[in-house]
């Protein structure tokens, strides 16, 4: 198990070295070319700022609890309220995700709209249902993971 485990562990780091790459070098280029686009309401540039780094922030701490997911799974502490927990907590993140997204589609649209980019507005949605499908699986996990604990009590009670 620990050979499939530490696999999951490199993709969830190799996951996030991108997302801060783009956090540190491509955002404010995308930010100060909102405020290109629009002179005369520079304050864009800040509010894409805002959408984007409170967007990576729940990224961050989902790709933590993952990470978190993979060490109790590595213990042989897979079926635990701690799992449950980091589950439960990935769902709020991926929901967190395109809640934040889809308040900031306004700003992308206004984008797209000046610069005549429809491609901006399709990254955006592909993010949203990214998350919301990310959101359905955790909570699914987290339903099946909570009845196999109840079956095990249950079993570990009857022996």
């Amino acid at each position: 198990m620990k050979r499939e485990t530490i696999f999951l562990k490199m993709a969830v780091i190799l996951m996030g070295v991108p997302i801060l790459a783009l956090c540190i070098f491509v955002v404010p280029g995308i930010a100060s070319f909102a405020a290109e686009l629009y002179p005369e309401m520079a304050y864009l540039k800040y509010l894409v700022l805002i959408n984007i780094y409170a967007g990576a922030i729940p990224f961050y701490f989902a790709l933590y609890q993952t990470f978190k997911l993979l060490s109790y799974i590595d213990k042989n502490n897979a079926f635990s309220e701690q799992s449950i927990k980091a589950l439960k907590n990935i769902k709020h993140c991926a929901v967190l995700i395109s809640g934040l997204y889809v308040v900031g589609m306004p700003l992308y649209y206004l984008m797209a709209e000046r610069d005549d980019a429809p491609g901006i507005i399709v990254i955006g949605l592909v993010i949203i249902f990214a998350s919301i499908v990310i959101a359905v699986f955790a909570a699914v996990l987290q339903k099946l993971l909570t009845s196999a604990i109840e079956i095990k009590t249950e079993n570990d009670l009857t022996v």
